[in-house]
């Protein structure tokens, strides 16, 4: 049997990773949007070094009363958005990628900021948190490799 015949029917390329790491991002920021809005108890192993209430409810939880919940939600809305209108129009398939990747870079900083936070201000880490600064640490260096494919080929779909 020649191998070339078994081709996967699902090609997994690096824009379905970024997709489904958007999804990712979405149900772990929606989860801790909620968990903010209701202010129901977090799911949160509770060990040392974890508490998950101390970093949700921290003063460092909100910008100017907008948790930081709701605008990673939001973040993860608009990279999701832009994914999907990325090759749908001639702006976006010239422009995309960097608008996708200044969002992205900024995001991935912001990220590392809280981590900061958890780690150095706060003194407590929220695995929630962490989930979601390891899912747009990923999602930077996915979209890194599709940015550097991008500038070899703007043509290129990735």
């Amino acid at each position: 049997m020649d191998m070339s015949q078994l081709r996967p029917a699902f090609k997994l390329n690096l824009w379905t990773v970024s997709v489904l790491l958007v999804i990712f991002g979405i149900f772990v920021s929606g989860y801790l949007s909620y968990v903010k809005l209701t202010d129901v108890p977090m799911t949160c192993a509770v060990d040392s070094g974890f508490d998950c209430a101390s970093v949700q409810n921290s003063n460092y939880s909100e910008i100017m009363g907008i948790p930081i919940a709701w605008l990673g939600l939001g973040t993860y809305l608009v990279i999701g958005g832009l994914l999907l209108m990325q090759y749908r129009s001639k702006f976006m398939r010239q422009n995309g990628m960097l608008i996708l990747f200044g969002i992205v870079f900024f995001a991935f900083l912001y990220s590392m900021y809280l981590v900061y936070v958890q780690g150095v201000l706060i003194e407590a880490w929220c695995q929630w948190c962490l989930m979601h600064e390891a899912n747009m640490t990923v999602l930077f260096i996915v979209t890194i490799l599709r940015l550097r494919a991008f500038l070899n080929d703007p043509d290129v779909v990735i």
